[in-house]
């Protein structure tokens, strides 16, 4: 049933709803919509994956929708930079072991001297993903944020209701820690780490905390202090406050009216959205809840863990517009993650925007508004005004003909054109298309994705696109039909086995009796050939459409799309 017109929301999308659902709430709350901020927090520890990415890009996506609604909008990306390193990450080197604790703005950078720190290094990482996306954001360093005062005020605040907040923490989660130590963490003179410095008491007329280096419990491992007792000033951003009342802190200072967080900071999020309200006496933001990624094996990807998926990794082999559908596509349930979900996105991506240009149509009214809305999402509300450029040739096929030609030496621009000019032969392209950037984009990603993972057709390994389980539904007709054409394939690759005869004239008729044996086994058993030469385009390509089949089977090689009819059927 379609959607009335007045029910929908913006561009009808997840997005919309919580852009609305922000404006009314601050119209409610009587605060000015003049500029609304949304804020995404960047974890500058270690190596930034595709969730702290989904976390800016999607509080870019409300952003992007406040201004769709008439209002003026801003993302503030928060690097936490001042954070101490809890432990070194995989894959990192082993000298980061004598830094644990430091605030990773104070750590060389352990991939060089390209930039000033580690925690420097970690957060341009990141940035250069949502550069590469085409996101907008202001950048806000944590040490910066420290050092320049902004935040005083509220951790003068806060300290001053330390043991109002301690009792708070303790009944809301049973952590007793600011039972006995102040919700700060001082950067110790002596040693200049975080953490093991525990804080006493607060001076409120001098705003300085008190410490004392005595060790603390970092990941269930007892991290000694150096005995060091001193003080700090509050303003002098030698100390952070706690992750269970920093939030609060800085959503009043940059006045954030949204930020989404994940379900494993949950706790934190009451306790300053409490501390917002009740000690800073601010609204605190609208809040949407997400799902963690995991990866293909069900584990939580994690910086620590090793198994991080980055923007970069994603952008080696696929295009940004399918790493945004990724993440705008929805905000709730689990995600599993990986680098072969890149075809499948890439596909999607390009079906979207058939489906936007009404190239290919979408019968369900509320599905294709929100098809459409998340396209012009990926397109930060600004879409082309026409698909005259755009040439769709699924991924799939590109990643196929790269396969074919990668063992012959060619360098990477005579790979190109050679798979440039057997699109021209499936007549999907014309000569002139070789202007056409994306399309040439398209097949070097291709190219690159060729060049890291195993046989497309043949291994078993992660990067391969057409996996032994990924089945093609079919009824049983048809995949008796599907298993009779295996069959004379099969056959037909093992009469020619002795044949020899000029290539071109073998691989043109070879390409119709291919093209015959597909036909009559579809009249055969009284089904529509186009039925068939559907479904084979699907098990080969996953795509509903392609070049012409005989003349692909035979350039795939008949034995390979005999074993890849097999393990989809």
């Amino acid at each position: 049933m379609s959607s009335s017109p007045e029910n929908i929301i913006g561009k009808g999308t997840w997005i919309d709803k919580i852009a609305y659902t922000l404006v009314e709430r601050e119209k409610k709350l009587g605060r000015s919509t003049y500029n609304i901020k949304v804020e995404s927090g960047l974890g500058a520890s270690g190596i930034p994956h595709i969730g702290s990415m989904g976390d800016a890009v999607r509080a870019y996506g409300i952003s992007l929708a406040l201004q769709n609604l008439g209002y003026a909008s801003e993302l503030i990306a928060f690097s936490d930079d001042l954070d101490g390193l809890r432990k070194v990450p995989t894959g990192l080197p082993k000298w980061l072991e004598n830094h644990i604790c430091k605030p990773v703005s104070t750590i060389p950078d352990p991939f060089g001297d390209c930039h000033d720190s580690y925690g420097q290094h970690m957060s341009r990482l990141l940035l250069e993903g949502l550069d590469l996306a085409g996101v907008k954001y202001t950048f806000k360093s944590g040490t910066q944020t420290y050092r320049s005062g902004i935040l005083t005020e509220q951790t003068h605040t806060i300290l001053s209701k330390s043991k109002l907040i301690g009792d708070k923490i303790a009944e809301s989660t049973g952590q007793q820690k600011y039972l006995k130590f102040l919700p700060y963490f001082p950067i110790c003179e002596n040693c200049n780490r975080l953490y093991v410095a525990n804080s006493i008491d607060y001076l409120e007329n001098e705003k300085a905390v008190t410490y004392s280096c005595t060790g603390n419990t970092i990941g269930k491992k007892l991290i000694q202090g150096c005995g060091h007792t001193g003080q700090v000033k509050i303003q002098s951003g030698n100390g952070k406050l706690a992750w269970k009342v920093e939030f609060a802190a800085r959503w009043q200072a940059f006045d954030i009216k949204f930020e989404a967080f994940g379900k494993d900071i949950m706790d934190s999020v009451k306790i300053n959205d409490w501390i917002c309200d009740e000690i800073l006496k601010f609204s605190h933001p609208l809040h949407a809840k997400y799902e963690m990624f995991l990866d293909k094996g069900g584990k939580k990807i994690s910086k620590s863990a090793g198994n991080v998926l980055t923007p970069q990794m994603w952008l080696k082999y696929g295009t940004p517009e399918s790493l945004l559908l990724l993440l705008y596509k929805r905000i709730s349930g689990t995600r599993h993650v990986g680098i072969d979900d890149i075809p499948a996105l890439m596909d999607e991506y390009d079906l979207f925007e058939d489906i936007f240009f009404g190239r290919i149509k979408e019968p369900n009214d509320s599905k294709r508004l929100k098809i459409n809305g998340v396209y012009e999402y990926i397109n930060h509300i600004r879409p082309p005004v026409d698909d005259s450029s755009s040439i769709h040739i699924p991924y799939r096929i590109l990643i196929q003909q790269a396969n074919l030609f990668k063992n012959q030496n060619q360098g990477s621009d005579q790979l190109l054109n050679i798979i440039f000019d057997r699109l021209k032969k499936y007549r999907l392209v014309k000569e002139e298309d070789i202007k056409k950037k994306d399309l040439i984009n398209k097949i070097k990603l291709a190219i690159n994705w060729v060049g890291d993972f195993n046989d497309l057709n043949e291994g078993e390994g992660e990067g391969n696109v057409i996996r032994a389980n990924e089945k093609v539904e079919m009824t049983s007709i048809q995949k008796d039909v599907v298993s009779k054409i295996g069959n004379e394939l099969t056959n037909l690759a093992s009469n020619l086995e002795n044949k020899s005869k000029d290539s071109k004239t073998q691989d043109d008729d070879l390409a119709q009796e291919v093209q015959t044996i597909i036909f009559n086994n579809a009249k055969n058993n009284n089904l529509q050939p186009k039925e068939i030469f559907k479904l084979l385009y699907k098990i080969l390509i996953n795509s509903e459409k392609g070049p012409r089949l005989g003349n692909y089977i035979v350039d795939l090689g008949i034995s390979n799309v005999v074993k890849v009819i097999e393990k989809r059927t």
